[in-house]
């Protein structure tokens, strides 16, 4: 699947919105113009944490050499002319999960913050502001995805969870179920005599599929052709009761992903990095609410850890029939 690039531009077309990205310190405008300050000489991104100056005062250009080239020098405090802020973020954050997918065993939030370039306080929370997840949270989603493919290549159960990263069967029989949505037997037998119900839609990195069974999820899959997903879902539970989700089902997972998918988390992201950060929100936030139980968008952001994020919600995430 090919991601169409982000054009921040097109948000800020005018003056008035340029300057309420600046009154803002929106980061979704870093690199989509700059602002210049008649009385100091001095132009800077729309995010610099400087004092705002007066509207009057103010002037806006294409980027950096706009700016110079009207006899404006740069702000030395946000560096307008180097790489966008939040473009530098995701290189960071992008250094660190290859890091976690390169390691047998979670590195240390030390090792993460060096990885990354940034002090360990400040790469914390430019990881979670990021990707909306927590470097543990995202190095759990990658270790469960290397659990479910080595439980279909391993000859036993124990040799799986040992080169998943499980230093003990407790620690894995513990998370079992919250990482399949079944036990490891049934997972291996490609869920043998269980119902799994199943729904398909459409969201910002392409096409999504949502399955459960009575024990919880056990499948987030994301890719470009719905068919392909579908068949491989197919082949993975070729034993079980594959049952398309009905009305409460379909409205229970477009509520949650319709939500997890508003604040855009990640657009800078490349795109296995932004996907696998993605699933792990529906994933968690899927976990948090029985299935077919409605939940207020205010509740919601405050369980998966985003309680602003409530504002950026007004939206429903369609799903077409899949019966």
């Amino acid at each position: 699947m090919i991601e169409k690039p982000h054009d921040s531009r097109a948000t800020f077309d005018t003056d008035d919105a340029k300057w309420a990205a600046v009154l803002n310190r929106d980061a979704t405008a870093d690199g989509a113009f700059v602002y210049a300050v008649r009385s100091t000489g001095i132009y800077c991104r729309p995010t610099c944490a400087s004092r705002r100056p007066r509207r009057e005062n103010a002037e806006f250009h294409t980027d950096a050499e706009e700016a110079e080239r009207a006899g404006f020098r740069a702000c030395q405090r946000c560096r307008p002319q180097g790489e966008p802020l939040v473009q530098r973020h995701a290189e960071a954050v992008a250094r660190a999960c290859h890091l976690i997918e390169s390691s047998e065993e979670l590195p240390s939030l030390d090792d993460l913050a060096c990885a990354a370039g940034l002090s360990r306080f400040h790469f914390h929370r430019v990881f979670k502001s990021t990707t909306g997840l927590t470097p543990k949270a995202y190095a759990s989603a990658r270790r469960a995805e290397r659990v479910r493919n080595e439980l279909l290549s391993s000859e036993t159960v124990t040799e799986a969870f040992f080169e998943a990263g499980f230093n003990s069967s407790g620690r894995f029989y513990a998370s079992s179920n919250r990482m399949l949505g079944m036990t490891p037997k049934r997972y291996r037998s490609g869920g043998k005599d269980m119902e799994i119900h199943f729904a398909l839609g459409e969201c910002s990195l392409g096409t999504i599929l949502v399955a459960a069974s009575e024990k919880g999820i056990c499948a987030i899959s994301l890719g470009s052709d719905p068919e392909q997903l579908l068949q491989e879902f197919q082949d993975r539970f070729a034993n079980a009761n594959l049952i398309p989700g009905g009305k409460d089902f379909d409205a229970w997972v477009a509520q949650v992903v319709g939500f997890v998918e508003a604040p855009c988390v990640g657009l800078a992201l490349p795109l296995d990095i932004r996907g696998t950060a993605f699933q792990q929100r529906v994933w968690q936030a899927l976990t948090e609410i029985p299935m077919g139980t409605t939940i207020s968008y205010a509740e919601l952001a405050k369980r998966i850890g985003s309680p602003k994020a409530v504002r950026a919600v007004a939206r429903g995430w369609p799903f077409p029939a899949t019966g």
